[in-house]
C-alpha cells in the first residue's frame, strides 16, 4: 500500500531549487535538458523529482511533447496561475507564512551568493543593490504604491533575453514595523 503525499501550492512554489526552476521558466518554455543547463548547480535527478511536484501543484504545464531517442521530451512552462493567490496563503498557519518568507529570504541569499561566486563582480556596473526603506504610508497610499511597482514590472514582465539584457532578479517584500501605542491617531 502506498500512502500518496500532495505538496500545497505554496509549498511546491517556495521550495529553493523549485523557485530556481520557476525563475529559469519565467523567462519561457524550456525542456528539463535546457532547464539543467540553465541551473547547473541542480543535479538532473533532482530536476526530475521537482517537475512534477511543481505540474501536480498546477504552477507548471507542458508546453509541447516530442519523441526524442525512443522517449518523450518535455517542454515546460509556467502556468497561468503559477503566482501563489490569497486564497491559498489564507489556509497557511503562521508558522506556515513564517517558513514561506524564510524560504523565499533563503532562495535570494542563494541568488547573491552565486553572483558573489563569478570570478569578477561589480556591483554598479550590475546594477546590484539592496535596501531598505520605512514609508509612512495610509492602507490607501500602500495599496497604490504596490500597484505602481507592479505597473512597472509588468511593462517589463514579456522582455526576451537578447544580448543587451541579462536577466534580474527584483524582489519585493513589505512588511508593517512593529505598532507602538498611539499609531493608530
Amino acid at each position: 500500500m502506498f500512502l500518496i503525499v500532495r505538496t500545497s501550492r505554496a509549498d511546491a512554489v517556495l521550495h529553493p531549487q523549485r523557485m530556481a526552476i520557476l525563475r529559469a521558466l519565467a523567462t519561457g518554455p524550456k525542456t528539463t535538458k535546457q532547464l539543467g543547463e540553465v541551473l547547473p548547480d541542480i543535479p538532473q535527478a533532482t530536476l526530475y523529482r521537482h517537475l512534477p511536484v511543481l505540474l501536480d501543484a498546477g504552477v507548471l504545464r507542458i508546453d509541447a511533447e516530442q519523441p526524442v531517442r525512443g522517449v518523450t521530451e518535455r517542454t515546460y512552462a509556467l502556468a497561468d496561475s503559477a503566482i501563489l493567490s490569497a486564497e491559498d496563503l489564507a489556509t497557511a498557519s503562521r508558522d506556515d507564512h513564517f517558513r514561506y518568507f524564510g524560504t523565499f529570504v533563503g532562495g535570494l541569499l542563494g541568488e547573491y551568493a552565486r553572483y558573489l561566486e563569478q570570478p569578477a563582480i561589480d556591483l554598479v556596473a550590475d546594477g546590484v543593490g539592496y535596501r531598505e526603506h520605512v514609508l509612512n504610508l495610509t492602507d490607501a497610499e500602500l495599496r497604490e504604491l504596490l500597484a505602481d511597482v507592479r505597473g512597472l514590472i509588468a511593462a517589463r514582465i514579456d522582455n526576451q533575453p537578447t544580448t543587451n539584457r541579462k536577466p534580474r532578479l527584483i524582489a519585493t517584500a513589505s512588511i508593517p514595523l512593529h505598532r507602538t501605542t498611539g499609531d493608530n491617531e
